[in-house]
């Protein structure tokens, strides 16, 4: 999984990738929702509880290069399958897209479960 990310970016960088982090989240957590309520197709409602579950991780900072990338694929499978809400839904896919690309930051569970960590030895007495 340390592979995924380069860092985990804190200050600033790192407030920046929470607020995405926490925005698309709860802006997917409370569309889909609000849409799932509504259906009554089974494949709709299947991408709906895939998609609330890839922003529930995402909104917790676990296994976000997995859970931004499924964001980014559905996100683009709307924009192309539904004229209407067409913008948000690219925009939503990029800010996915580019989730998947930085990593999650210095706050979120998968920089306290993969990040890296240091070890220091106590001096040697001879």
């Amino acid at each position: 999984m340390r592979r995924l990310y380069s860092t985990f970016a804190g200050g600033s960088p790192g407030i920046g990738l929470i607020l995405m982090r926490l925005v698309v989240g709860f802006a997917l957590v409370i569309s889909t929702g609000s849409a799932l309520q509504n259906t009554a197709t089974i494949p709709v409602a299947v991408f709906s509880v895939l998609l609330i579950a890839a922003a529930i991780l995402l909104i917790l900072g676990l296994y976000t290069p997995v859970a931004a990338t499924v964001v980014a694929v559905i996100e683009s499978c709307r924009a192309i399958m539904i004229p209407a809400d067409r913008l948000v839904y690219l925009l939503v896919a990029t800010v996915g897209a580019a989730l998947a690309m930085l990593g999650p930051g210095l706050w979120s569970v998968d920089a306290r479960l993969f990040g890296w960590r240091r070890i220091e030895s106590m001096p040697r007495n001879r």
